[in-house]
């Protein structure tokens, strides 16, 4: 059995990606409350693997992510794009006519901003969690309230779906890394199937220093499908660069790595994988 352990409880998005992508697999979620935990976790014992969001199609990447993955020593092994669907839920015994608020997190929030529009005499106040809004209100029998999360969530903790879908884009789709210590990578991973990449760097505070990594990969027909800056703390206008690459051709592509490790500084491979599915 797999110990996946995930941001959120039982019902959450990332509870839904990590039974997607270890399908036909029997896992045991571990539950942190943070992030930062789920990197603990992992640390502490590396045998864990661990399932994290790093970007989400409307609301942008999550940037303190990628610090985390950065300093924690992990390896990247996959991903999973889940697409994000919204329901609106609450207590059996309740309906439209009783409800007065409506809870979740911020996130889940601004994605269903229409719908609440729609429902002006819902107080709208934010939790840490979408289907940790769900059980609160099922473990505290708070009557009138509604949580927006996911359907499964609502199964899971018997609560009432009132509608399905209400996000106001439909195109929602949340990406997750999954990972874990390097030393379990080769036994979790099919090295036939690598074609995708994450790497870190950071570049000298030069002119055109980044066009000329950029003109490098471009050479080799590597695939940039992301590239995000953060700046680095303390050294002021100089910047940490997390890039995907895509690839047919292995060895080019460490080819291309190569080529381009003289002209970057700390330059860091977070991980390589297979592109992962897309799932509703």
């Amino acid at each position: 059995m797999k110990r996946i352990a995930i941001q959120g409880v039982p019902g959450s998005y990332h509870d839904i990606a990590a039974h997607k992508y270890f399908k036909n697999e029997e896992i045991e979620l571990i539950c942190c409350n943070t992030f930062e935990e789920v990197f603990q976790t992992l640390k502490k014992d590396s045998n864990v693997i661990g399932l994290v969001a790093i970007e989400n199609t409307i609301a942008g990447s999550l940037l303190h992510n990628y610090e985390l993955l950065r300093e924690s020593g992990t390896t990247i092994i996959g991903e999973h794009k889940l697409r994000i669907s919204h329901s609106i839920m609450c207590m059996p015994e309740d309906d439209w006519s009783s409800l007065t608020e409506v809870n979740s997190h911020p996130v889940a929030l601004a994605q269903c901003r229409d719908f609440l529009q729609h429902h002006p005499e819902l107080k709208v106040v934010e939790t840490d969690d979408t289907a940790g809004s769900a059980r609160n209100i099922k473990e505290k029998n708070l009557k009138g309230h509604a949580a927006i999360c996911s359907k499964y969530a609502a199964e899971l903790y018997g609560m009432k779906i009132l509608q399905e879908g209400i996000e106001t884009n439909k195109h929602n789709f949340t990406r997750f890394l999954v990972i874990c210590d390097p030393w379990l990578s080769d036994e979790l991973k099919d090295r036939t199937k690598i074609n995708k990449a994450n790497i870190v760097f950071s570049l000298p505070h030069s002119e055109g220093s980044l066009s000329q990594v950029l003109s490098i990969f471009s050479f080799y027909k590597i695939n940039l499908t992301k590239i995000q800056s953060l700046p680095i703390i303390g050294r002021e206008w100089e910047y940490l660069f997390y890039v995907d690459v895509m690839f047919n051709d292995y060895l080019r592509y460490k080819q291309a790595i190569d080529a381009v490790t003289p002209l970057t500084k700390a330059l860091k491979i977070l991980g390589e994988y297979a592109e992962g599915e897309s799932t509703i």
